[in-house]
């Protein structure tokens, strides 16, 4: 007699399943044993098979889930920011061959890691049965899960994921404080009249916060959409003036120096920076299957992200040679030309309005640690947005009072994001599919051990050279 497993015993073992939220691989099917040994495999093998379609990743309850175009938009505006507009002057650093194939380059080792740690996110959520997992999630749980010997290492994983993430994002918002600013300034100066760039940081700050108050992505999704038509817009502006009267690329160096390589790495490194902002995105999605794949959301995002690094820089650098050294574009731009200005202004909202997206990460960080000391309903709401508001006012206060700012946050995103990006996932890669998991003759453990070490070299790198422009910022 074949044993078969009705509809509501089915249902019973899933509901145990999700009740002892053990790791699919080591449930229990003996109660599945049949007394003939010519069906018990064929059994065994579909019980298995019905228990790998209560798949956690799939069956997500989000109370308001993000469409794969609401992702796209946000994906984007999580990857388009400031570091766009200095890529002619990371260009000018490499030379226009160096840069155009390194810049595609690290665009496709960065999308690689962040597949990476998205497949691991989904094979430890597979394992516990938890629906999503963040990126400090990700790692404690690699290590708890991985060989006894780093087993004990897991909360300073975390930890350390989580350092690097607040350092790293909350480090952006300052930038983008800074910047938002400066384009304001320069655009009323020329028109108006000349007000020091600290009010026009104050006058920001309450709107900043206001921004900040919305809790879900799926409500930024109006503000991205409106960010990124600005951002598309004040691009097309910019190689409208830059496709202009191009010179020959024999005007300009092919391969820069050796010893300028690093400033290029700094900036492309810096430019590449959105890894924190990945597993937030897929775990709000509607249809998380769609995020990965050859054709999903995220390889379509970051080609389109890569795509607009390379021709930025490649034309920037090839239109305006050594002048890009001044930094943004947007200031090689001519100032007496409207439509150049609106391009600084169309740039300054967009900036602003992306502001929100980044700030997303460091208050998911931070706010459990608060909430643990809110004792009633009405605390937690008041805590919370107490808390956004703080931040924000922390960001403004960073971005107000130090003044060389843009090279101090280029050291702290060239050594977190290097981290973050480059370092980490393969990592936790290595950690979570050890030892029979990493291909044929472990050919994705060497590669991803070939990664960490571009990593660590552009850790290094990116470093090094925020160091030297905050100590002779006139170079």
């Amino acid at each position: 007699m074949h044993l078969r497993l009705g509809h509501s015993g089915a249902s019973k073992q899933r509901g145990k399943m999700r009740e002892e939220k053990q790791p699919l691989l080591d449930s229990d099917l003996s109660e599945y044993e049949s007394p003939h040994p010519s069906s018990a495999a064929v059994n065994m093998e579909n019980v298995a098979s019905s228990m790998y379609k209560i798949d956690p990743v799939l069956n997500r309850e989000i109370d308001s889930p993000t469409s794969n175009l609401d992702t796209m938009i946000h994906l984007l505006k999580g990857n388009i920011g400031t570091g766009i507009l200095a890529m002619p002057d990371a260009f000018r650093n490499a030379g226009l061959a160096v840069g155009f194939f390194g810049t595609m380059l690290m665009g496709a080792i960065c999308t690689h890691c962040m597949h990476m740690l998205v497949n691991c996110a989904h094979e430890l959520c597979r394992r516990t049965q938890k629906s999503v997992l963040g990126f400090p999630e990700v790692a404690e749980l690699a290590f708890q899960m991985g060989p006894e010997s780093i087993q004990k290492y897991s909360k300073a994983a975390k930890t350390t994921i989580n350092i690097f993430l607040c350092i790293t994002q909350l480090g952006f918002c300052c930038v983008y404080f800074v910047f938002v600013a400066a384009n304001l300034h320069d655009v009323i100066k020329h028109y108006f009249l000349e007000i020091n760039v600290i009010w026009y940081m104050l006058m920001l700050l309450f709107p900043m916060i206001i921004l900040n108050w919305v809790k879900k992505l799926k409500y930024l999704t109006p503000a991205s959409l409106f960010a990124s038509i600005l951002t598309c817009s004040g691009l097309i502006i910019t190689f409208f003036y830059m496709l202009q009267g191009l010179p020959n690329t024999s005007s300009v160096n092919a391969f820069s120096s050796w010893s300028q390589l690093p400033l290029y790495f700094g900036v492309a490194i810096y430019a590449f920076e959105g890894i924190g902002v990945i597993l937030p995105l897929e775990n709000n999605m509607k249809s998380p299957q769609d995020f990965g794949g050859w054709n999903g959301v995220l390889n379509t995002g970051m080609i389109i992200v890569t795509s607009l690094y390379t021709a930025v820089g490649f034309f920037g650098y090839l239109k305006y040679g050594d002048l890009a050294k001044l930094g943004s574009v947007t200031l090689l731009l001519p100032p007496n030309d409207i439509l150049a200005q609106s391009v600084r202004l169309m740039m300054a909202i967009a900036i602003f309005l992306s502001y929100g997206l980044q700030f997303y990460v460091p208050f998911h960080i931070i706010w459990p640690f608060v909430k643990r000391h809110v004792t009633s309903e009405t605390g937690e709401v008041i805590g919370e947005y107490l808390t956004r508001s703080l931040l924000v006012v922390l960001t403004f206060a960073l971005a107000a009072a130090v003044p060389n700012l843009g090279a101090v946050i280029s050291l702290v995103g060239a050594f977190s994001s290097s981290a973050l990006a480059l370092i980490f996932p393969p990592i936790i890669d290595i950690i979570t599919f050890w030892p029979n998991n990493l291909g044929k003759y472990h050919w994705k453990f060497w590669k991803d051990v070939a990664i960490i070490v571009f990593g660590f070299a552009g850790f290094l790198l990116g470093s090094y050279v925020s160091i030297l422009n905050i100590l002779k910022p006139e170079e």
